[in-house]
């Protein structure tokens, strides 16, 4: 069967087969129209970036609670537990004993600029994993860095 063939039974005998010459593009632009406008429509929505201006914050200092316990990090990635020297294999066990004693105890913790964000969230995984929920960081304030 050919497309765009077309004859009537009185004219099959007297003409030969014609094929139609035109192509009908009316469905065809029809579609790339919609296309067009669903592309225009959603182009702006397809954008990774976005550019925010942060607003800058400054807040009161904490009063530091009685039951917290400071784990910091140097520059070199070395763990400390309230300044005791400790190897981040030793973390999980400490961890679980603290969660035994009290769910509730804030971890503070204190890192120095250059150190890697991995090993700050692997602290802040055991220490979830444990249930210790109580998580804070500490920074220095901007008035302390004033000469």
């Amino acid at each position: 069967m050919t497309f765009g063939q077309f004859h009537t039974p009185r004219e099959s005998s007297s003409r030969p087969l014609t094929s139609m010459a035109d192509i009908n593009v009316t469905p065809m632009v029809d579609v790339m129209l919609v296309l067009l406008v669903i592309f225009i429509i959603a182009a702006p929505f397809m954008t990774h970036a976005i550019k925010l201006d942060l607003p800058q914050a400054q807040s009161a200092p904490v009063a530091e609670q009685a039951e917290s316990v400071r784990i910091s990090f140097d520059a070199d990635g070395i763990l400390y537990w309230d300044k005791q020297v400790m190897a981040m294999a030793d973390l999980e066990s400490r961890l679980a004993l603290l969660a035994k004693k009290n769910k509730q105890i804030e971890i503070q913790l204190r890192a120095d600029k250059a150190t890697r964000y991995e090993i700050i969230a692997q602290v802040m995984a055991a220490a979830q994993t444990q249930g210790l929920a109580r998580i804070s960081f500490v920074t220095d304030s901007k008035q302390a860095k004033k000469p």
